[in-house]
C-alpha cells in the first residue's frame, strides 16, 4: 500500500506542476486544440485518408485499423468502468480542470490511448517518416494533464495499452 501512495503522491505533485500554465491564455487555447484533436477525429481521417490514398494497402490498413479501436474501446470502457479512479478535480481539494471531461473517471486516459494505437499503426504501416504523429500522440497525453483532467500514470497507462494494442495489431500490416 506505501508503493501506491507513493505514486499517487507523486501524480499530484507533477499534476500540480503541469496546471501552473493556467494563467497562459494562449497556451491553453493551444492545448485544448491539441486535446481536442485526440476527440477521435485524426482516428477516422488518417484511416480514410489511407484508405482513399493507398487502394489495397489503404483497404488492409483501414480494416485492421477498425479491428484495433474495436479491442481498444472494449479495453479502455471495460478498465475505467471497473477500476473507477476518480478524476483530479474529485479528489485534490480546490483543483479545477479547464474542459468537462465526458465522464467522472480517469483511469486509463482514452485520449492517449486511442492517438498512441493510431500512431503505432501509422508507423508500422508508413515507417520512421510518419514519426510527427508520435509527436502529437504525446501532445495530446501530454494536454490531458495541463488541462486537469487525467493524472499522470493514467496517461503513461493509456499510452502503453494504446502501443501494446497497435504493436499487435500492426503484424497484420
Amino acid at each position: 500500500m506505501n508503493i501506491i501512495n507513493n505514486v499517487y503522491r507523486h501524480d499530484c505533485r507533477v499534476l500540480l506542476w503541469c496546471v501552473k500554465s493556467h494563467s497562459y491564455r494562449r497556451f491553453i487555447m493551444a492545448i485544448k486544440w491539441l486535446s481536442r484533436s485526440g476527440d477521435g477525429y485524426m482516428q477516422l481521417l488518417i484511416p480514410l485518408i489511407l484508405l482513399c490514398k493507398d487502394g489495397q494497402a489503404g483497404y488492409d490498413f483501414f480494416m485492421i485499423a477498425l479491428a484495433a479501436f474495436a479491442v481498444e474501446r472494449s479495453v479502455y470502457f471495460s478498465m475505467k468502468n471497473t477500476l473507477k479512479r476518480p478524476r483530479p478535480p474529485a479528489v485534490i481539494p480546490y483543483f479545477f480542470s479547464m474542459v468537462t471531461p465526458a465522464d467522472q473517471f480517469s483511469f486509463p486516459s482514452g485520449h492517449t490511448m486511442a492517438s498512441f494505437l493510431l500512431a503505432t499503426l501509422v508507423i508500422a504501416y508508413m515507417g520512421s517518416e510518419a514519426f510527427l504523429i508520435v509527436i502529437w500522440a504525446a501532445g495530446v497525453g501530454l494536454s490531458r494533464i495541463i488541462l486537469g483532467v487525467h493524472f499522470p500514470t493514467d496517461i503513461l497507462a493509456g499510452a502503453s495499452l494504446g502501443t501494446f494494442i497497435g504493436y499487435f495489431a500492426s503484424w497484420w500490416l
